[in-house]
């Protein structure tokens, strides 16, 4: 069947060719330059306008009817005023696309070229400009209104009962982060980073392995200049390099060197709250009905932290952290059935062209009942393999522990100096 459609409009393009070879041939018969548009030729493409109108529209429209429904329901309690600001948004363009065109065609066949007909020029008219000037801006108006309603709806503050994940992006993947036992995420710090501790979490004991991988760093390069002094075979532009990657390692370890310890919300120490961290890459669990507050972080470039069945989308920034709220209202195992598709997984996608493999970074989520939810967390480990203990005043004083870095770094460590 296929193929026979295919032939049918193959003969149909040749028929079309032949038929304008012969339209040729006839002009040359009759002695006629290209550019002499005769009144026939002039009727006849006037038709065709109203023709090719008709096709346009009817084309259109069967579009619309084919692939109008791209989307499954919405997933999200907000998704809902999303797909309605939407529906609006294309109602709108649907109508001006349908006048704006059928002007177009109707005015080149009305006002066909005629050797008695004149054209009327006017260089302004006010009532034209109010038309075209005002209803845009009511338009416009109404969408921005509507539309900053439904951003705050999904920006605004969290309630209290809120639980709140954090979505860390880099490339090319997504990690989700737990807040643990106590309830609140761990402090992070980019100076943290390192193939074990891919988010920066802070605590005494990632801190102490950052600064001994550094300090073997900056060992090993001071190594291969002395080496150099009694042998000198680096060129003198390399052992620069050297000596600034020197440099900006120990500037590493002075920024370590700065972060301070501090009691949070809770009264426990900001280097123990990540311990009890929960960090998954494999899949992000959402119980359904749940408020979720969403926190998004990103390691080197901008993404975009995408959930198309939630109609949810948010910038992943560099150093600027961005939220936003939602609450699943379909769990997966309820859509597979509105889809009949027992293989069909909720997804978080990368929104964001971010390098070579911005195709696959895609996560997946599972919205399941908060009895389901609470099972599966208690199976994940915690980021430091055991819950957070909360942190002992320092013995002989009711205080909270405010010291620095360096009181909780070994001496040698803590006495490191800029070298250049």
């Amino acid at each position: 069947m296929k193929l026979l459609i295919i032939l049918v409009i193959v003969l149909a393009i040749i028929a079309i060719v032949q038929l304008s070879k012969v339209y040729e041939f006839t002009r040359t018969l009759r002695k006629s330059k290209e550019e002499e548009i005769s009144p026939a030729d002039n009727k006849l493409n006037a038709n065709l306008m109203l023709v090719w109108m008709s096709v346009f529209f009817i084309g259109t429209l069967y579009l619309y009817a084919r692939y109008g429904e791209y989307l499954p329901e919405p997933a999200s309690e907000h998704g809902k005023d999303v797909d309605w600001l939407m529906g609006i948004n294309i109602w709108m363009i649907t109508v001006m696309f349908f006048i704006m065109n059928a002007m177009l065609f109707l005015v080149a066949w009305k006002y066909q070229y005629k050797k008695d007909r004149k054209a009327r020029f006017f260089a302004h008219d006010n009532r034209l400009e109010m038309v075209w000037t005002l209803i845009p801006g009511v338009a416009m108006a109404f969408i921005i209104v509507f539309g900053l309603i439904t951003w705050n709806k999904i920006t605004g503050p969290a309630s209290e009962g809120a639980m709140q994940i954090e979505l860390y992006s880099k490339q090319f993947a997504w990690i989700a982060r737990y807040p643990g036992q106590d309830g609140q995420f761990g402090a992070a710090n980019y100076n943290l980073i390192s193939t074990k501790n891919e988010m920066g979490i802070v605590s005494k004991e990632l801190i102490a392995a950052k600064m001994e991988e550094l300090d073997s760093e900056i060992e090993g390069l001071k190594a291969q200049l002395e080496e150099n002094k009694k042998l000198p075979v680096m060129p003198e532009s390399y052992v620069e390099t050297l000596e600034d990657k020197i440099f900006r390692l120990e500037r590493h370890k002075q920024r370590i060197l700065d972060l301070g310890e501090y009691k949070t919300a809770n009264g426990m120490s900001n280097w123990v709250t990540g311990s009890d961290d929960q960090v998954v890459k494999s899949e992000l669990h959402l119980p359904v009905g749940k408020e979720i507050e969403f926190v998004f972080r990103s390691q080197d470039v901008i993404h975009s932290a995408y959930m198309p069945h939630f109609r949810a989308q948010m910038n992943t920034v560099p150093g600027v952290p961005t939220r936003f709220k939602m609450t699943p209202t379909i769990t997966t195992k309820e859509m597979r059935g509105k889809l009949a598709d027992d293989k069909f997984d909720y997804v978080l996608l990368c929104n964001k062209v971010c390098g070579n493999a911005h195709f696959n970074m895609q996560m997946k989520i599972v919205v399941e009942t908060e009895e389901e939810y609470l099972a599966w967390l208690e199976k994940q480990k915690s980021f430091g393999g055991e819950p957070a203990q909360e942190a002992a005043p320092a013995e002989g004083t009711d205080a909270p522990a405010d010291t620095t870095m360096k009181a909780a770094m070994p001496a040698a460590q803590a006495s490191a100096k800029m070298t250049h």
